[in-house]
């Protein structure tokens, strides 16, 4: 009997780390839903920073690109609420309507280029309710504001394109909001349709055709994920063009009026690192920009042979040389 206990005894001493490692909590898993291609580092640096500065560094990140594909979005959605994950990121408008269409259980944090409470996300910035929260960097409403600095800068170009990807909601409000500010400038605008790859060169082929003198992109996530294409087809047409967010510019184009997005998926991070660590989402307000970035780059600007007025060079808030 006495080997007995003493053999229980050693069986519980060896199985009791066993057990205990069992209960130990496994890391915590992301699901990140974009509706456009495989976004770039930055963007997914930023989105861990923020993380980080809630004190997680160790996640799992279950990544879902619709590609441009947004009709895909609500099943790519289902997937990660079948994963059972802890909290979705969603980047842009489709991607969270698909996340809030999906589940009303999960937290989830959204990217949001539009007005929110319009599109149905949340009902209130500063009380969101419900189960989704988020950045709101309202990049989608500045077309005028584009048009009106690309006017600024070339005064004489009478015939204008506007590059819009068709799939997205928020394309045709933004075309609206253009075509007022054209009418209001006396500009002819031609606006271009592009939900792939290919017809993004088909679009910049048809330039001359429309004698476009000036290009302005429509805010959309698919268009951010061709960030490259898009640069170096301007480039190649000598066509000078206006894009929504610095990381263009950054990245070799002309002119950028709009919201930080790497500030915005920082913040993004932020908000899920919270709701990781008890918070509610409907407790956290939704963030808004409190500013918008002008920035130019001067090495594409003599690449077109074109000089930006001094109007211009004083509202930048970065002139890369």
């Amino acid at each position: 009997m006495r080997l007995i206990g003493l053999a229980i005894i050693f069986a519980f001493g060896f199985l009791a780390p066993l057990a205990t490692d069992a209960q130990q909590p496994s890391k915590p898993v992301i699901g990140f839903l974009h509706q456009g291609a495989a976004d770039p580092l930055p963007l997914t640096n930023a989105f861990r920073q923020g993380l980080a500065e809630t004190g997680i560094s160790e996640v799992t990140i279950e990544h879902r690109w619709a590609e441009g594909r947004y009709d895909r979005l609500p099943a790519l959605a289902a997937d990660l609420v079948s994963q059972r994950v802890s909290v979705i990121a969603a980047a842009f408008l489709p991607a969270a309507l698909a996340a809030k269409a999906a589940t009303q259980t999960i937290p989830i944090v959204f990217l949001s280029g539009s007005d929110p409470i319009a599109a149905g996300l949340v009902s209130s910035f500063n009380r969101p309710a419900g189960n989704v929260t988020g950045i709101a960097f309202m990049f989608t409403l500045l077309g005028a504001k584009n048009l009106e600095l690309l006017h600024e800068l070339l005064p004489k170009a009478a015939v204008v394109g506007a590059l819009a990807n068709p799939n997205n909601p928020n394309a045709a409000p933004q075309v609206r909001d253009l075509q007022t500010a054209a009418r209001a400038l006396g500009l002819q605008l031609i606006v271009l349709n592009a939900g792939s790859e290919q017809e993004i060169d088909s679009a910049f082929a048809t330039l001359s055709q429309h004698r476009i003198r000036a290009l302005v992109v429509t805010a959309d996530g698919f268009l951010i994920s061709r960030q490259e294409q898009l640069v170096g087809l301007a480039a190649r047409h000598a066509v000078p063009t206006m894009y929504p967010l610095r990381q263009y510019v950054a990245g070799g184009g002309l002119i950028s009026y709009g919201a930080n997005l790497t500030e915005a998926f920082r913040g993004a991070g932020n908000y899920v690192g919270r709701v990781l660590n008890g918070a509610k989402p409907g407790d956290l307000p939704v963030e808004q920009p409190t500013k918008f970035e002008l920035v130019i780059n001067l090495k594409t600007a003599r690449a077109l042979r074109l000089t930006i007025p001094q109007t211009l060079l004083l509202q930048a808030d970065q002139v890369i040389e």
